[in-house]
This record gives structure tokens, C-alpha cells and sequence, in this order.
């Protein structure tokens, strides 16, 4: 993260490019649905269409190794700018990275199978028998996915905020619920949204003491 963060940097620096905001994800998303699965994908494309701007990334693979979903992108006129190529890549060039990317990421499935099996040829045993540390490694590692999907989709609640109801005005959780869920953004369940998982973000987000606009989403009795 740190050394795709310090190339955006280099890259801003050297085309003299204000960034404006940084979204930092962890999900990497697959298939038809991808997007519903990048909340902070999400939130950086609907701030960039709002300012007029453009969402850049330091390689093409951090946004997706998809061929398709690049090219859903595209179509859409999505605008992006991916450092390691450049500022003028060109579309077609663009489409080819992606292919390469996506093959690139069957290969490496290929051979990580290949080699679990031959390590289970060799007598080799796979798994791992701390069980209960396991699970308490297990336990930590949802709660740290908690906490970064609500970082991750709080951009997306505060964007519908800003863009919904005047300057001082609250909005309810339910209200952004429906929105949230007519963006087809994705919740942490897949299931539909609801005002009481809108509320459960934002709790999320205050206790760890990043909450910004969620002031002004107010909880419905």
C-alpha cells in the first residue's frame, strides 16, 4: 500500500496533478458483480464524477485483473489513469494490460494448485492443527474486515449525504439504505441494505474515531 501510495505521489508531482482524496481497499473483487464488491471503488467514482476529476491507481492489476470488468469501465466512460503507463495510454493498449493481467493471474492459480498437490504427493500434510489459534486468528481477522469495510463505505454514506440534503439537514438511515442499494453497492452480507446495517457503519466508524459527515445521518425510531 505504501509503495503504490508514494507512486501516486511521484506520478502527481511529475504531471503537477492535485489528489484530492485517497482510497485505500483491500477487497479485490472477481466476476459480473466486482464493483458491488469495491465499496471504496465505488465512493472514489462518485467523487470523481462530482468534482469532474479522474480516479488513478498505480497499477493496472490493483484495479482489477479482469479483461471484462476493465472494459465495463471503459464503456461506461469511466475515467482512470493508471501511473505505471502513463497519462496517454492508449485505450486499445489498455484492453491488451488488462488481458495480460488477467492471464497472469490464472497462471499464478495454476501453479499454486500445482504445487499444493505435489506437496501432498510427497506425504506432506496441509492445514494447520492450532485449531483454537486458528480461530482466534480467525475472529481478529473479521473484526479487522469489519473495520475496513466500514472505512471502505463510509465514503459512499458521506457522498450521498453531501449530495442529498442541504448544508446542516440530517437524512435518515433508511434514506441511505435505498440509495446505497439503488448504487448497487455492495454490503458487508451481499444482502439488500438496511437503515439498521447504515447504522451499524457508522457506529463502526465513531468507535474508531474516524467519523466525519455521519453526524448528519440520524437513526429512526
Amino acid at each position: 500500500m505504501e509503495a503504490q501510495s508514494a507512486a501516486l505521489l511521484r506520478f502527481a508531482d511529475q504531471h503537477r496533478l492535485n489528489l484530492i482524496h485517497e482510497f485505500v481497499e483491500v477487497e479485490t473483487g472477481k466476476g459480473a458483480d466486482a464493483l458491488e464488491q469495491r465499496p471504496q471503488l465505488v465512493a472514489a467514482l462518485a467523487l470523481a464524477r462530482r468534482v469532474g476529476c479522474k480516479v488513478a491507481v498505480a497499477k493496472l492489476d490493483r484495479l482489477s485483473r479482469d479483461v471484462h470488468f476493465i472494459s465495463g469501465l471503459m464503456a461506461q466512460r469511466v475515467p482512470f489513469v493508471v501511473t505505471e503507463l502513463g497519462p496517454d495510454v492508449d485505450p486499445f493498449m489498455l484492453h491488451i494490460y488488462a488481458a495480460v493481467a488477467q492471464k497472469e493471474a490464472a497462471l499464478i492459480s495454476q501453479r499454486t494448485k500445482a504445487a499444493l498437490a505435489a506437496a501432498k504427493a510427497r506425504g506432506t500434510v496441509l492445514g494447520n492443527p492450532d485449531m483454537d489459534g486458528m480461530r482466534a486468528r480467525a475472529a481478529a481477522g473479521k473484526r479487522a474486515a469489519a473495520d475496513e469495510f466500514a472505512r471502505g463505505v463510509i465514503g459512499a454514506i458521506e457522498d450521498i449525504v453531501a449530495r442529498t440534503v442541504a448544508p446542516g439537514a440530517k437524512v435518515s438511515v433508511r434514506a441511505v439504505a435505498r440509495e446505497l442499494n439503488r448504487m448497487k453497492v455492495r454490503s458487508a452480507t451481499g444482502a439488500p441494505w438496511s437503515g439498521q446495517a447504515v447504522a451499524n457503519v457508522i457506529d463502526r466508524v465513531a468507535r474508531l474515531g474516524e467519523a466525519a459527515s455521519s453526524g448528519r445521518v440520524q437513526n429512526e425510531t
